[in-house]
């Protein structure tokens, strides 16, 4: 199973997401990744195949990628072979969303044809990319927020999910949703985690939130 958590508050984002991720380490993956929202406002992901020890290194522990709001995954490869480029977060064709995701999007190949055919490109194999350029697409072309464009996306997608989102300009933000996937929400003083069970949040706060399915948030600090 894959691994999913977040964070946003006023401490770095990067250490706070890889502890997390070392406590879902027993869930299994192949590869792992963070994206979190620097101080220019810009969405920085690094992400890498193999060991979480990788991504660590790669990032000096999470003391190179500042920023604090972010998003973390570990992968178990399902749609694409676990690669750089397959692993998560998954961002948009513009740079401006990022995306983790658990689960599988059954008919991810009729809305990857869909957007190409609205111009969209794709870089991994996987149906997590197809999601996140979905809220693109429908944020674009209807004007409305990230929520409303998560929430539209979700109405077209068939399967099972887990999703965390950040955008570039909304720095403190994250939008959630579940659907026959856990997802946890750790409620603390000023700062609030997210994650696919409560094993990462217990060590910061002990007051959670299950997400039913279907069920969507949008956090804040």
């Amino acid at each position: 199973m894959c691994g999913i958590v977040g964070f946003t508050g006023a401490a770095q984002a990067a250490p706070i997401l890889l502890d997390g991720l070392a406590k879902l380490e027993y869930r299994g993956y192949d590869s792992a990744g963070l994206a979190v929202q620097n101080a220019a406002g810009k969405i920085e992901v690094v992400k890498a195949k193999g060991r979480l020890k990788v991504l660590s290194e790669m990032t000096d522990g999470g003391s190179a990628v500042s920023g604090s709001c972010g998003i973390g995954h570990t992968r178990w490869a399902t749609h694409g072979e676990p690669n750089d480029v397959n692993a998560h977060p998954h961002v948009s064709q513009s740079g401006d969303i990022a995306l983790v995701h658990n689960g599988t999007i059954e008919n991810y190949a009729v809305l990857k044809k869909v957007l190409s055919d609205h111009g969209y490109t794709f870089k991994s194999e996987t149906d997590t990319e197809v999601l996140v350029q979905l809220i693109e697409y429908i944020k674009l072309t209807s004007s409305c927020s990230l929520l409303e464009a998560v929430r539209e996306a979700l109405l077209q997608v068939e399967g099972a999910y887990a999703i965390a989102v950040v955008e570039k300009g909304n720095p403190d933000t994250l939008i959630v949703a579940r659907k026959s996937s856990p997802l946890v929400i750790g409620v603390g003083d000023g700062e609030t985690f997210i994650a696919s069970d409560a094993t990462p949040i217990v060590g910061y706060t002990d007051k959670v939130i299950y997400l039913k399915d279907n069920e969507l948030a949008q956090i804040s600090r």
